[in-house]
């Protein structure tokens, strides 16, 4: 897992963002299929996002 100096933790994967799944069974050449799955929430980084919303101020 890398380092995240901040501390916001993906609260949904817990800092663990990728995972391999098998498949079940082997290929041709004896290799364990599997497939990589990301976490929805994070899209991979394992860093928590923060939405950020823009107020916009009324002119004057």
């Amino acid at each position: 897992m890398t380092q995240n100096p901040s501390g916001q933790v993906c609260p949904n994967c817990d800092g663990h963002p990728s995972v391999a799944i098998t498949l079940g069974g082997r290929d041709h050449n004896g290799h364990l299929r599997t497939i990589t799955a990301y976490c929805p929430a994070c899209h991979g980084t394992g860093i928590r996002r923060v939405r950020r919303t823009i107020v916009a101020s009324a002119g004057r």
